[in-house]
């Protein structure tokens, strides 16, 4: 099995998070589909949106790194927030919110169905993250 990278951080520094939409898009699709978790690739297309798998569907490897893991009051487990190596170097400086906006997504990503896809947020890091 592949070794995989978790993000470095100083203590007590967010790097991921969702909005109260987002969070609630998250409890229902944990309700139909179990546990998930989001990969951020970085790429073209649908792939500089985050995409949204049941648990597992995506295989991540020694590319990624893991920026977090994502607690929603309802969801029983964390949802894990992967992102690509080469994408987390570009975006290293910044604090990422998952947020949904109205509109298609990817045909790929759990939420296409519902009309709404998911995007990311960015800001700068506090000075010391």
């Amino acid at each position: 099995m592949a070794e995989h990278t978790t993000a470095p951080k100083p203590p007590d520094v967010e790097r991921v998070a969702l909005t109260e939409t987002a969070a609630d898009l998250l409890r229902s699709l944990t309700r139909a589909h179990g546990p998930l978790m989001f990969h951020q690739s970085g790429g073209c297309c649908d792939g500089s949106s985050p995409m949204c798998y049941e648990r597992g569907e995506f295989r991540t490897g020694e590319g990624d790194v893991l920026l977090g893991e994502l607690r929603v009051d309802g969801v029983p487990e964390p949802v894990p927030f992967w992102i690509s190596a080469s994408q987390y170097e570009y975006w290293s400086h910044t604090h990422l919110t998952v947020d949904v906006v109205q509109g298609r997504g990817s045909g790929f990503s759990l939420e296409a169905p519902e009309g709404v896809r998911f995007l990311i947020r960015s800001r700068l890091l506090e000075s010391g993250g």
